[in-house]
């Protein structure tokens, strides 16, 4: 079978029958590369009473979704979801797989990858095929975007973090095949999830923030970063970090914004005491208005944003908080 014709899959994600923003996003992309393949677009969807899922993947763009619907499928199990992806991939010999890089992701796909002896492009900010057809596979690296292929093994494997490409708008009108799949019997069982405990972040959720307000290694210690912190709360923003803030212990991973962090797409990013590596940089996508408050006049930072001050934001943040508070205070009284 020609490579025309293999399809471009996505190993869409569920949780409590929710389908995640990024597989809905890989399928709006699978879509474009498809058609510049002249293929189609399958998607893989496991869990338990998620019919209504599998349709909202054809109306975002799939042409066939196979689903495994059954209890033991609601929660993600490693072994189990592997071996079915394994099995279908072995059958119909996708030409791409993707994936998005959630916590689910991370695990399964260099495991099926593994099964499928064929490569893995992890944290992907872009996806294009090139004069011969093959996925450049694009990531940040030595302060730019570095393309990664796979041209001989397939299929070609990558995953993407939530927010890098946009999500389609559903169309009711596209007609679709599902597939039901059914569960592989005999397997080990040897790693089981028996429950997940999820946690509701503090503030504002980054990924869908209008405002984000992003502290690097200039906050120098805690209470530097607690000012930076109060910043964000001021201005009802998302706080956001980059990989030293986190490093020195005076904030979550979860606030890390970058290649190894999360995507965002604010009307307004203001970055304090940071320099604008090209890890935390990369993670902003669209960004209406940049803004950088850095002492060094000569710090790359400044070459990406619209606005800039030079100053200490040990010394600038605290004043620039009292000025918006007495800016509120007038509104409230006008």
């Amino acid at each position: 079978m020609g490579n025309d014709h293999r399809a471009v899959w996505v190993i869409a994600e569920q949780i409590d029958c929710n389908l995640q923003a990024v597989s809905l996003q890989l399928i709006g992309q699978a879509r474009k590369l498809a058609d510049q393949l002249g293929s189609c677009v399958e998607a893989i969807l496991l869990g338990d009473n998620i019919e209504r899922q599998a349709r909202q993947l054809i109306t975002a763009g799939a042409d066939k979704v196979y689903l495994g619907n059954a209890p033991e499928l609601e929660i993600y199990q490693p072994e189990l979801y592997t071996e079915i992806v394994v099995n279908l991939a072995a059958e119909h010999q996708p030409e791409i797989i993707l994936i998005g890089s959630s916590d689910m992701g991370r695990e399964l796909a260099p495991l099926v990858a593994a099964r499928l002896k064929t490569g893995l492009t992890a944290h992907c900010i872009d996806l294009v095929l090139d004069q011969n057809m093959i996925l450049e596979q694009r990531i940040p690296a030595y302060g730019g975007l570095l393309s990664i292929v796979c041209p001989e093994k397939r299929p070609q494997m990558a995953t993407v973090t939530k927010g890098v490409f946009p999500t389609p708008e559903p169309d009711d009108s596209r007609s679709g095949e599902t597939v039901m799949i059914d569960l592989p019997g005999g397997l080990p069982g040897r790693i089981k999830t028996l429950e997940i405990v999820r946690e509701e972040p503090e503030g504002v959720p980054l990924e869908t923030a209008s405002t984000i307000v992003a502290g690097g290694a200039g906050a120098g210690d805690r209470e530097g970063w607690n000012e930076i912190s109060e910043l964000a709360a001021t201005l009802r923003a998302a706080l956001g970090s980059t990989r030293p803030a986190v490093d020195e212990g005076w904030t979550e991973l979860e606030t890390m914004i970058g290649q190894s962090g999360k995507m965002v797409s604010p009307e307004v990013y203001i970055g304090v005491g940071l320099s604008g590596e090209q890890q935390h940089m990369v993670g902003i996508v669209g960004a209406r208005i940049m803004i950088a408050i850095n002492n060094d006049e000569k710090s790359p930072v400044f070459e990406q944003v619209d606005f800039g001050v030079v100053d200490d934001c040990r010394e600038f943040v605290p004043e620039f908080i009292k000025k918006i508070k007495e800016y509120q205070e007038k509104l409230v009284t006008c």
